[in-house]
């Protein structure tokens, strides 16, 4: 798995970004506005090669693949050039191969910069009048006619400028008024030319991307410098939050772009959906962020003082040159559910890497070969995504075959690496088997091996890691949620031990475990995150009372009271005090989950039943538009939640800065399964309101399972405060 640039493509960005900061200035950015476009930094781009990038080496090109071309337009995006950059970059390729020599002259000019070169997305046969991108300033267009690919030499007379939402140079251009020559013709070049604007699908995406991102690094910089009320505007959720939420918008958009150029690489069937859902995804991703940025900005956002407008019109006109964005939904609908299909370009080589990797695959087949021995009916019975799903007698089996704390030796596990580890995940819950007792006992048997005395490892410890007992964690209460450190169940020193006095809320799984792992509140004369103590507490003590909360979503909770609890000071975790610094010696089992694997079988199941369903019109349901649009879009979700949990997942494996990636993928995770949850059950009604065995039952039981994933494991509002400040370098927003 790899999510980084080679050394020599990020040299190749250094040297675009270098170019477009000198070049891309405010001034001569407005300036620009007026022509739409900066000869200066088009002969620049033309001098460092970029029109020369997609162009093969056997045509004296770089020979270099779409992902390269992505490193450009995402510096693209970033600074703004005028110009049909992307368009201009695709024609010289198309000219490269289909032209020869006989349009040499023309090539050259192309990629020495002197002309400006742009793309026609319709059949000029059938539409010889269409707006097209930089066709103000475009000498040459290269569209289709019928079987043909042709090149346009367009007269200067044609090409009239005239007023447009961003400046940028589009024009209606009538190409029956061009000079049209034939490059080729024949099924070899409409496919080409086909697969040429797929790439431009591409590339346009990346530049959004792009554009995205540094629209928000412009609002969260206005947001730590503005003051109002006496403090920074970024201090306020209200502002944090959305610009938090759009980060993970615009990351999906690239990671979304990167994997549909993957796709196309390995050859996968749904390559040609994903690259209509990567440009529909960051179209979408684009105008929401810059519109949230220019809500930042305020006031000042709605002047030509500020760029962020040069932003927020392109995110529009980039697009919507090919028409509306909702199209490209319903094509990568159609492409995956229907019979449309595509041609696609060749990619080239890409270092972005998906693959989990061997060790991986090898643990998801042994713990399917597992799964389908061991378990019995009786056991998926009682499976359930909850603490109630747990077997104990399989949970014994998983410990005898190694396989329950993987990624820990020292609790006797195997010691695979980060992949493995997350694919293990996948794997069991595939089987139905994802209950959280597993995950606690080792994040519990950890902190007892590393902080616990010699009595707590041989009382406790040794029964955690032979399956003999399992614990459940006592961090909230009833007054606090997601503030742990706001614990005021207290440990009160008693002789050679500790009474415990308090309340802890949300102790799913107390009533199956055997112990509870305690935060309690040591001391209260120091700041609230400095007085706390971690401690082992038996859920079958004296004083000990479980009371059960019974959630909508078919999950049992608990609320427990400690009423004078004694327990001995050798079942205290770390040094008094020192909680805060014991909770962090199991931080490593964090590589940032997200909740893919549900929101993929929440779709799954709604496509098994649009398939049985009748439509509106006859048919299937799954015949019908409207449901492929939406059975897509929860796909995308899906999708979206999968990468960026490989990202989060990569970045711990790597050691790379955490720029909340883990939190990222929770948060948009959690967020996009409700949705998606309630969209699946609208579509599938009224069958879906039932608890009927299978598909409908599943998606009756994902619409109530996905309200608990945005509070649990801590809310939506705590995962954006932290995206806000670790990734955007926003001030802190919780007191």
């Amino acid at each position: 798995m790899n999510f980084d640039l080679t050394e020599e493509q990020e040299m190749m960005r250094e040297s675009f970004a270098r170019l477009l900061d000198d070049s891309c200035t405010p001034e001569r950015l407005r300036k620009a506005e007026e022509s739409g476009i900066d000869r200066e930094t088009w002969a620049g781009l033309a001098e460092l090669g970029a029109f020369m990038l997609r162009v093969p080496e056997d045509a004296d090109g770089l020979g270099l693949g779409t992902f390269d071309a992505c490193v450009l337009m995402e510096e693209v995006g970033r600074k703004l050039p005028f110009g049909p950059i992307a368009e201009t970059v695709l024609a010289a390729r198309v000219l490269a191969m289909l032209g020869g020599e006989a349009f040499a002259d023309q090539f050259s000019a192309v990629v020495g910069g002197e002309s400006v070169a742009s793309l026609a997305f319709h059949d000029i046969a059938t539409n010889p009048k269409q707006f097209i991108a930089g066709g103000a300033n475009a000498d040459l267009v290269v569209a289709r006619r019928g079987d043909e690919v042709v090149l346009c030499t367009v007269p200067e007379n044609a090409r009239r400028p005239e007023p447009n939402l961003a400046s940028d140079g589009l024009t209606e251009i009538d190409l029956a008024a061009a000079d049209i020559a034939v490059l080729a013709t024949g099924d070899s070049a409409t496919d080409l030319f086909t697969a040429t604007l797929e790439e431009w699908k591409i590339l346009t995406s990346m530049a959004l991307v792009g554009l995205g991102r540094q629209a928000l690094k412009l609002a969260a910089e206005y947001a730590c410098e503005r003051k109002q009320f006496g403090q920074e505007i970024g201090k306020f959720q209200a502002i944090s939050h959305p610009l938090a939420d759009q980060l993970c918008e615009v990351d999906c958009g690239k990671l979304l772009t990167w994997k549909a150029i993957r796709s196309i690489a390995d050859g996968a069937d749904d390559a040609g959906a994903q690259v209509s859902a990567a440009l529909w995804w960051s179209a979408k991703a684009a105008v929401g962020t810059t519109s949230q940025a220019i809500q930042t900005f305020g006031g000042y956002g709605l002047t030509t003082e500020y760029d962020i407008y040069l932003y927020s019109l392109r995110a529009r006109s980039w697009p919507l040159v090919a028409g509306d964005p909702e199209q490209w939904l319903t094509e990568a609908g159609d492409r995956q559910y229907g019979d449309e299909a595509t041609a696609l370009p060749d990619v080239g080589e890409l270092p972005i890497e998906f693959d989990i990797g061997e060790e991986a695959r090898a643990m998801m087949d042994e713990i399917d070969s597992f799964m389908e021995a061991n378990v019995t009916s009786e056991m998926r019975e009682k499976f359930h995504y909850s603490w109630e799903g747990w077997v104990p007698e399989l949970h014994k089996k998983l410990i005898d075959a190694k396989l329950l704390f993987l990624s820990s030796p020292e609790l006797g596990g195997r010691g695979v690496g980060p992949y493995a580890k997350s694919a293990a995940r996948r794997a069991f819950e595939k089987h139905g088997y994802s209950n959280p007792a597993a995950g606690v006992a080792e994040m519990v048997g950890l902190m007892i091996s590393r902080a616990g005395s010699d009595e707590l490892k041989d009382e406790v410890l040794s029964r955690i890691t032979s399956g003999d007992a399992i614990a459940s964690l006592g961090y909230s209460e009833p007054g606090s949620g997601s503030d742990v450190f706001a614990a005021q169940t207290r440990a009160i020193p008693d002789g050679n031990g500790w009474r415990i006095e308090g309340t802890k809320m949300w102790t799913s799984g107390a009533n199956l475990s055997d112990y509870v792992l305690m935060l309690t509140r040591t001391n209260t004369e120091v700041p609230k995150h400095k007085g706390l103590t971690m401690f082992i507490v038996p859920l079958k003590t004296k004083g000990v009372t479980v009371q059960p909360v019974h959630t909508f979503q078919d999950e049992r909770t608990n609320v427990t009271f400690y009423d004078n609890v004694h327990i001995p000071d050798s079942y205290r975790l770390g040094e008094v005090d020192g909680g805060v610094k014991t909770m962090s010696l199991a931080l490593e089992l964090e590589h940032g989950g997200s909740f893919a694997n549900p929101m993929f079988a929440t779709v799954e199941s709604a496509e098994e039943l649009c398939a049985q369903l009748e439509g509106p019109a006859g048919g299937k349901l799954i015949e019908a538009t409207h449901a492929r649009r939406r059975l897509m879009r929860a796909r995308i979700d899906a999708e979206a939640s999968l990468l960026l949990e490989y990202r989060a997942t990569w970045a711990s494996a790597e050691k790379k800065p955490n720029m909340a990636y883990g939190p990222m993928a929770k948060m948009f995770s959690s967020e996009r399964f409700l949705e998606d949850a309630r969209d699946m059950l609208d579509l599938t009604a009224p069958l879906s309101l039932t608890k009927r065995e299978g598909a409908a039952a599943l998606l009756n039981q994902s619409y109530r399972h996905a309200h608990g994933t945005r509070i649990y494991g801590g809310t939506s509002q705590v995962h954006r405060s932290m995206i806000a400040e670790r990734a955007l370098g926003l001030p802190r927003t919780r007191a």
